[in-house]
């Protein structure tokens, strides 16, 4: 078992709770984006042992963090809404640099790249102008808000694992990220496994496509993801406030999770580098 994937899912935990902010972009960060794709839509090959000895470590991190962090999360959201968001507008845009790179950008990139670039920057920008759903807390399930519950997860699941879209930004617009929460402070055993079980489904055919893309379009889907976290910037993006104070903290923030972005990968990359050497 990779048991340092604990920390890592943990790190991944904590940003599905926060509209806008993926887990696909954390995994990204922290350089283990590949090969999370890789695991999950190769659950069911031959490799399958080594495969589930990465997944379960990093699992037990994202539910650990899931059930800790929730309440924190919903505390500093409510009661520091501004310093909170410029944090994470700090590590989604401090992913940036590292996506360009990696993809090469400012070398190889043509006309087609750039044009999906803007279309998928389009089509998650546009998401901070729809109207969130009201739909009222479910607290105990039905036949009709289990199925409810299980394809929401489902679609959920599908934007987790791309860097740019959050899960919880699209749980908000289908109306269930308020049973969500909920069910994860109350510890709401029915409901979480519904959400879980649509999450899981969606994760493993995702997966799939997401690597079928990454292998034979590389370039256009890099342009594609870097226009979903572009785009994820304009609803994470709370605005100033006519507070010197708290803009200030708001900046400090802001720069914070920027630097955070740049240790982990600048670490992981050490890291990578001797292992490479022994």
């Amino acid at each position: 078992m990779e048991w340092k994937n604990i920390f890592r899912g943990m790190l991944m935990g904590i940003s599905d709770v926060i509209p806008g902010v993926s887990g696909g972009t954390i995994a990204f960060i922290l350089g283990i984006y590949d090969r999370l794709i890789e695991s999950i839509s190769g659950i069911f090959s031959r490799d399958w042992l080594k495969h589930l000895k990465f997944l379960i470590p990093l699992g037990i991190g994202i539910v650990g963090a899931l059930l800790i962090f929730s309440h924190l999360l919903d505390y500093l959201l409510h009661t520091y809404p501004q310093p909170t968001m410029f944090l994470f507008l700090g590590l989604i845009i401090g992913v940036l640099p590292l996506l360009a790179k990696e993809s090469n950008m400012l070398q190889t990139f043509k006309a087609q790249h750039y044009f999906a670039l803007l279309l998928s920057l389009v089509l998650v920008g546009s998401m901070a102008f729809l109207q969130e759903s009201t739909r009222p807390v479910i607290e105990t399930l039905t036949l009709g808000s289990a199925i409810s519950l299980f394809f929401a997860g489902w679609i959920a699941s599908m934007t987790m694992l791309l860097p740019g879209i959050s899960g919880s930004m699209v749980l908000l617009i289908l109306g269930f990220y308020t049973t969500a929460i909920a069910a994860l402070k109350d510890i709401n055993i029915p409901i979480i496994l519904t959400i879980g079980a649509g999450v899981a489904v969606g994760f493993i055919i995702s997966s799939k496509l997401i690597k079928y893309v990454l292998e034979h379009f590389p370039k256009i889907t890099f342009a594609a993801i870097i226009g979903l976290v572009l785009g994820s910037t304009l609803i994470v993006f709370p605005g100033f406030s006519q507070s010197m104070l708290a803009n200030v903290i708001s900046i400090i923030t802001f720069i914070i999770g920027l630097i955070v972005v740049q240790f982990i990968a600048r670490t992981n990359e050490k890291m990578v580098a001797k292992r490479e050497t022994e």
